[in-house]
């Protein structure tokens, strides 16, 4: 297992594709933050993604929602020159799945475009979505709004398949990258997340069922 913390890796490009989303230091969600990072470093994934003992759900969701989403930002940021308009004119994960946007306000028909497009759009609307104080609150005693659950989910759902576009389309790239651990790290970690709190529809997971299986079995 790669042996990187959350946040930080070795000499890796600390390029991101998005504007990394900061947790503010001192705050409660901060202190969540690193016992998330102090819990991965052990290696047993499984408890990493437990519920901390007297801990709030939709707290807990948010500070890792935050944290994958800065996750695969890094790691697409690593491929933006291999995903172009020429080489993925279509968002998909594979032969069999291929992903239109709508984010059901700007865009409310599901539009056909480019995966570079596409995960531009919905890393644009997921970063809007964190920055939305109403939703994923920072401040200490601001109770979560009733749908919050609901928007993580689709969050989840969304970020899922960008891990699948770049499994399924460039990981050659990874490879040549030397990313490959790093990668397989960070997805089965969120794997785990979605499958202790039943956070993604096993049907949205189809493109990299496999994959799935193979990463978690040996922690069974």
């Amino acid at each position: 297992m790669d042996s990187c913390t959350v946040n930080s890796c070795g000499n890796r490009s600390s390029k991101t594709f998005k504007p990394k989303k900061n947790i503010p230091e001192g705050s409660h969600q901060y202190e969540l933050l690193k016992h998330a990072e102090a819990t991965l470093g052990s290696g047993n994934l499984r408890m990493a993604v437990m519920l901390p003992e007297g801990e709030d759900l939709n707290e807990w969701v948010a500070v890792n929602t935050v944290d994958f989403f800065n996750q695969i930002n890094m790691l697409y940021g690593t491929i933006t020159d291999f995903c172009t308009e020429e080489s993925c004119p279509v968002m998909s994960a594979g032969p069999k799945y291929e992903y239109h946007w709508a984010d059901g306000t700007n865009i409310k028909k599901p539009i056909k475009c480019s995966a570079p497009k596409y995960i531009d759009y919905l890393m644009t609307w997921v970063q809007d979505q964190l920055d939305d104080e109403t939703l994923f609150p920072s401040k200490i005693g601001v109770p979560f709004k009733r749908n919050f659950m609901s928007v993580a989910k689709t969050i989840l759902k969304r970020l899922f398949r960008v891990y699948a576009h770049i499994y399924h389309q460039h990981f050659d790239s990874v490879m040549q990258l030397q990313e490959e651990a790093h990668l397989n790290t960070s997805f089965k970690h969120f794997i785990f997340f979605v499958q202790e709190f039943n956070l993604i529809d096993r049907k949205e997971l189809a493109p990299l069922q496999e994959l799935i299986e193979k990463l978690t079995t040996k922690d069974r």
